[in-house]
C-alpha cells in the first residue's frame, strides 16, 4: 500500500510536501491540545505553576516516554490545564492558541471538540463554557477566513445520560445552522468506556439528530467490539472516534464500509493511552484495506507531543504520501462542518 518514497533527502522532501497539504482534523480536544507555553503563561500570571521552568512544565503536560501505554498516565496530563480553563477569557485564549496552532500546520478544516460541563466548577454555566470556545474559534476565524471551524460538544460518559441530554439540548442552541458565525457542529460521549456502554445515552444522540448536529461517539478504544456496534445500531453515529476494536470483527468492518462510517483514527495517542500496542499495525491499516473510511487525527496535540504535520508524516511513512494526500481530500467529506447552512444575515446572530 506504501508509495515508494524518494531516497536522497526522502525526510524533508517528504515533510515539505505534507506542510504544504491542506488537511482536515476532525479529532482533536481542547484540554490535551492547549500548548505548553500558553499553559505556562497563564500558570504564571496567576501564580499557579507547580514547576519552576517551562521545560519542567512540560513532563506534567506531555506524555514522557516512560509513561506511555497507560490511559491512566495519557488523561492525567490534562489535570493542570484544568485549574485555568474555569475561566471564560482564559478558555478564549486557549482556544484561539489551539486555532492557530493548528492552521499553522496545515490545517484548513478543523472540529475542536469540548467537554463543556468540566469546565464549569468556577461558576461558568454549560452555556458560557461553550460560548467561550466558540468565541475564541471566532476571533481566529476573522484573521483566517479561508479555514473552516466547528465545535463538537462532549458529554462525559462518567456523567450520566441525563446529563448528556442537558447538553445535547445545550449543543443545539449553539448550533452552527442557527447562527453565522462558528458554532457546534457535532455531538460525542467520551471518557471511561467500560461500564458506560453507548446505548445509555440513546436519548441525547436523539436529540442531537433532532436538531440536525453530527453524531460521532469515542467507542472502542479501550472496550470491546460491541460498543462500536451499539454506537452505529443504537447511536446512529456517521463517525467513530477511534474504534480500535472494530478491526476484530470482520462482519462490522464490512458494516462500516458499507454505510460509509468513517473511523477517527489517531495514530499517536492509540500508542500512547496503550488502545495499539507500541510496534503493532495501526488498524488504520485494516480499516483502509477494508474499505472504510478514515481521517487522521491528533486527538491531544499537546499530551502526544504532536501536530498534523506530524501525524500526517506518520501516516505517510506507513500508508504512502498518496494514500495520506487522499485520507485528507476524502475526510474533508465526512466533516459536520457546513458553512452554507449557516445564518447569512449578521444582525439576526
Amino acid at each position: 500500500m506504501a508509495d515508494t518514497l524518494p531516497a536522497a533527502g526522502a525526510a524533508e522532501e517528504l515533510l515539505a510536501e505534507i506542510r504544504a497539504l491542506p488537511k482536515v482534523e476532525l479529532h482533536q480536544h481542547v484540554d490535551g491540545s492547549i500548548p505548553a507555553e500558553v499553559t505556562w503563561q497563564l500558570m504564571r500570571q496567576h501564580d499557579l505553576h507547580p514547576a519552576a521552568t517551562l521545560e519542567e512544565m512540560r513532563t506534567h503536560l506531555e506524555i514522557q516516554p516512560h509513561e506511555e501505554g497507560t490511559l491512566l498516565a495519557y488523561l492525567d496530563k490534562m489535570h493542570y490545564p484544568l485549574w485555568l480553563t474555569q475561566f471564560y477569557e482564559n478558555i478564549v485564549k486557549v482556544t484561539e492558541a489551539i486555532v492557530e496552532s493548528a492552521w499553522g500546520a496545515g490545517v484548513r478544516t478543523l472540529e475542536l471538540r469540548y467537554s463543556p460541563l468540566i469546565h464549569t466548577y468556577a461558576g461558568l454555566t454549560p452555556r458560557q463554557s461553550i460560548r467561550a470556545v466558540l468565541s475564541g474559534m471566532n476571533h481566529v476565524s476573522r484573521r483566517h477566513p479561508e479555514m473552516k471551524l466547528g465545535l463538537i460538544v462532549i458529554s462525559m460518559r462518567q456523567h450520566g445520560p441525563h446529563i448528556a441530554k442537558i447538553l445535547a439540548r445545550q449543543s443545539i442552541a449553539e448550533a452552527q445552522h442557527l447562527h453565522s458565525r462558528t458554532g457546534v457542529v457535532g455531538f460525542d460521549i467520551a471518557g471511561p468506556e467500560r461500564g458506560n456502554p453507548p446505548r445509555l445515552f440513546k436519548s441525547a444522540y436523539e436529540i442531537a439528530r433532532l436538531g440536525q448536529l453530527g453524531l460521532t461517539a469515542h467507542a472502542g478504544e479501550d472496550a470491546p467490539v460491541e460498543y462500536v456496534w451499539e454506537a452505529i445500531d443504537v447511536l446512529g453515529v456517521q463517525r467513530v472516534g477511534h474504534g480500535c476494536a472494530a478491526v476484530q470483527d470482520g462482519e462490522l468492518l464490512r458494516r462500516l464500509a458499507r454505510d460509509r462510517i468513517l473511523v477517527e483514527c489517531c495514530l499517536s495517542s492509540n500508542e500512547h493511552t496503550g488502545a495499539v500496542r507500541a510496534g503493532q499495525r495501526h488498524p488504520v491499516h485494516t480499516f483502509l484495506e477494508a474499505g472504510v473510511p478514515v481521517a487522521i487525527c491528533c486527538d491531544n496535540s499537546t499530551v502526544s507531543r504532536t501536530d498534523q504535520n506530524h501525524e500526517t508524516l506518520k501516516a505517510a511513512r506507513a500508508l504512502g504520501l498518496q494514500v495520506a494526500r487522499q485520507v485528507h481530500e476524502q475526510a474533508a467529506g465526512w466533516s459536520f462542518i457546513r458553512p452554507e447552512t449557516a445564518l447569512q444575515d449578521e444582525s439576526l446572530d
